[in-house]
């Protein structure tokens, strides 16, 4: 599928800690059957609604398959991550990939940032440039960050896990070992999604070098309010308006994604064979997302393009990832971990609200959660993935939030 050739051989302990580059090239006979899959697809009936409470809208899926088969180019992001150093190593058993970028600037800042589900590297190339090289992009050279964007085991060109216990806390654990084998003794980690969860319980375990946090999906709610969200039970009495609101957002979302993922993630097979299954899949995730995305795809131009979209979308076919990307579900479930509740993190965190996210994280329960909160801000715009939708918001709240760590 790809140029990666992986060592049959035993390796020996010196070895294992080997970082090794790596490129993409998908075959020309694999872009020729995905705009062949999707031209064969068979079609369901128009929805009975005219929102998109029932999933997915058939107009929008049918026009998506449209550009996907006709004009769609995964020539030009194959180029794009290709031109980003990139990289594997064993870490715990499994190869993981990802991006290392060092910025040209003396003194800049190590981060590490953690990208989620429905996601890839791709949700996060948009900040590498800005980031790294601050001067060109509004910023001064005290701006500047090394970047590492690894690919979660089971997703894009990382291993996939071929034993249970590949859970948060184990990822967490595994982009520790990431920093320190790059040789970084003092970094700071982002995410969201999945990322935000996984930072948070770095920011728990605090691994040598990490000196902070930052979430644009900050994981602060009570764990008796969180108890009471997911039963369906009444909320606890004494709570604010905005921390009413922020229970009501996230059941709203209802998140049939993550409960199907959850329990059974082995019977979306359906997924791996059909590339606008996949796509009708990844696409409903929360409401206000996929109401953006179905906008791009009626010609509204606005955060997420279409190209965008479908870049993640195709990487996650190219290689077929629907199924290990789903187990991280089933093994949060097995652990028992909360997506939002609050983690216990002692050290510098940072939060940037964004309004359009599955709940805008009220500043009461922030600041009880994040003891140690070095930044609060309210951005204007943007939703649940705000790097690859605002890269200019979320690069200038990078650059503020972790400027006291520097």
């Amino acid at each position: 599928m790809t140029t990666r050739t992986k060592q049959q051989s035993i390796k020996h302990p010196a070895e294992k800690n080997e970082i090794r580059p790596f490129h993409v090239n998908v075959p020309e006979e694999e872009i020729i059957e995905l705009k062949r899959r999707i031209n064969a697809t068979r079609w369901p009936e128009k929805e009975t609604v005219s929102d998109q409470s029932q999933g997915t809208k058939l107009e929008t899926i049918q026009e998506l398959a449209r550009y996907w088969a006709n004009e769609y180019d995964w020539r030009k992001v194959e180029s794009r991550i290709n031109s980003f150093p990139q990289f594997l190593t064993e870490i715990d058993g499994l190869d993981i990939h990802f991006i290392h970028v060092r910025s040209k600037h003396e003194n800049a800042m190590p981060i590490l940032i953690a990208h989620g589900w429905p996601g890839s590297i791709i949700e996060q190339m948009k900040l590498i440039e800005p980031l790294t090289n601050p001067t060109a992009y509004g910023g001064s050279t005290s701006d500047a960050f090394h970047v590492v964007i690894p690919s979660m085991p089971g997703y894009g060109f990382s291993d996939k896990p071929t034993a249970t216990g590949w859970n948060p806390k184990r990822i967490a654990r595994a982009y520790g070992e990431l920093m320190t084998r790059l040789g970084y003794t003092k970094y700071v980690a982002q995410g969201g999604d999945w990322g935000s969860i996984i930072v948070n319980f770095m920011g728990v375990k605090e691994p040598k070098g990490l000196i902070g946090i930052h979430t644009n999906m900050p994981e602060v709610i009570p764990p008796e309010v969180d108890a009471a969200i997911w039963s369906g039970n009444p909320l606890p009495s004494g709570l604010t308006d905005e921390e009413k609101k922020a229970c009501e957002q996230i059941r709203e979302n209802k998140f049939a994604y993550a409960f199907q993922m959850g329990t059974r993630p082995q019977t979306l097979t359906g997924l791996v064979d059909s590339p606008i299954g996949l796509a009708a899949f990844m696409i409903d995730h929360d409401w206000k997302s996929h109401a953006l995305i179905a906008r791009s795809f009626a010609g509204v131009t606005e955060g997420l393009t279409r190209d965008d979209v479908l870049d993640n979308i195709t990487l996650f076919w190219f290689t077929n990832t629907a199924i290990s990307a789903s187990r991280l579900y089933w093994e949060n479930t097995v652990a028992g971990i909360s997506f939002f509740a609050v983690k216990g993190v002692k050290l510098p965190v940072a939060v940037s609200v964004f309004p359009d996210e599955m709940y805008v994280a009220p500043k009461s329960w922030t600041e009880k959660a994040y003891p140690n909160l070095i930044h609060f801000n309210t951005l204007p715009k943007g939703g649940h993935f705000a790097a690859w939708e605002q890269p200019e918001h979320m690069t200038s709240e990078l650059r503020t939030a972790f400027k006291s760590l520097r």
